[in-house]
């Protein structure tokens, strides 16, 4: 894992270290890919540390990357399907890899491209969203997205080698951003309560996108999450722990047909399922409302999407984690440490008491 400013002027060189010099294919969607040419071209980009033009040649394949329209709405097996018959027509073979230069979305699909292609190819992630950097192109988790949930076909393919250029989250909108902070939040919520401290005392920081904090932040969030994914590569134990507000998130943004962005669902997801699980007793009281009070200080909504909550409880009986129809949660003991139920990180809730919870 690379993480600094001005990595990209390396991307060639890191390329070639963990690719093994195979004839590589960059998959970006639209406006990544927009922004990418024009950094090649030596425009006067925020990606670059200095006013220079790069020098360092991109290689035959690299100056036309395979693109996708941006968005959720973008990762289904159609989209994938047609990446693959495009790398096959271009002529990529077996000796191929493939680098994921986006957010999470692109990092999930050419994630799931490279581990399905020739039965599997090596890849690169290059995250240039924070959502992607310190949580989604951490663990190996690639898919797509059916009409049934998010994420529901997909495979484990861990990449060669993560490339984070803190210079390019300049180019986010505000929301997209912030989309990403909700992630640091659930890190230290779950797992460590001095980062969700240190977090809460630097608000201002991460709002005004400074390098140093957000060097910190990702540092600490990649991290944590390295840890537990070492242990679980799986997710068949602890690592369920990294899904906490996903249960009530996924189904947010399937119910909204996506409107409602995956860090936005997630800020929304992690007050919930906080709230939740202080009302059948497994989460120490007050949890949910300082999670509340530093997700409104990052400038995240807080408040559950305008949606009827049998229609959230019905999308969520297709998350990953349900077993036999019952909705399960990774609920926190309290800041700092998740919830056990025996020897499962994620606890059975009864329907009528997640519908009672969620219209609270």
């Amino acid at each position: 894992m690379y993480i600094g400013a001005g990595l990209m002027d390396s991307l060639t060189m890191l390329a070639a270290r963990h690719l093994a010099r195979r004839r590589s294919a960059l998959i970006a969607d639209a406006t990544v890919a927009e922004l990418y040419g024009e950094w090649r071209r030596g425009g006067p980009m925020p990606w670059r540390p200095r006013e220079a033009t790069c020098d360092d040649t991109a290689p035959a394949g690299w100056a036309a990357p395979f693109t996708f329209p941006a968005g959720e709405t973008s990762k289904t097996r159609e989209t994938w399907a047609r990446l693959t018959d495009e790398l096959l027509a271009a002529g990529h073979g077996r000796d191929s890899g493939i680098i994921a230069l986006g957010g999470g979305v692109t990092g999930d699909l050419a994630g799931f491209v490279a581990a399905t292609f020739q039965r599997g190819v090596p890849f690169m992630q290059v995250p240039t969203t924070l959502l992607a950097m310190l949580d989604a192109s951490i663990g190996g988790k690639t898919g797509v997205d059916t009409p049934h949930g998010k994420n529901l076909v997909g495979a484990f393919h861990p990449p060669v080698a993560v490339v984070a250029d803190l210079l390019t989250l300049t180019t986010l909108t505000d929301r997209e951003y912030r989309g990403g902070l909700a992630e640091a939040v659930k890190h230290g919520l779950m797992m460590d309560a001095e980062h969700f401290g240190w977090i809460e005392q630097h608000t201002v920081a991460l709002n005004a996108r400074a390098l140093d904090a957000l060097d910190l932040l990702v540092r600490r969030s990649v991290a944590i999450k390295a840890a537990v994914v070492a242990d679980d590569e799986q997710e068949s134990g602890r690592r369920a722990v990294l899904n906490a507000g996903h249960t009530v998130a996924h189904a947010i943004e399937r119910v909204t047909n996506y409107a409602t962005p995956h860090g936005e669902a997630v800020a929304m997801g992690l007050v919930a399922e906080c709230s939740l699980g202080e009302r059948i007793g497994v989460t120490e009281p007050g949890t949910a409302e300082r999670v509340a009070a530093v997700l409104t200080a990052l400038n995240l909504p807080v408040l559950s999407a305008p949606t009827d909550p049998s229609a959230l409880i019905e999308a969520m009986r297709f998350d990953k984690k349900s077993v036999g129809g019952e909705l399960r949660f990774a609920f926190p003991a309290r800041v700092g440490e998740a919830d056990r139920d025996g020897a499962s990180w994620t606890r059975a809730v009864g329907a009528g008491e997640v519908e009672r919870g969620l219209g609270a």
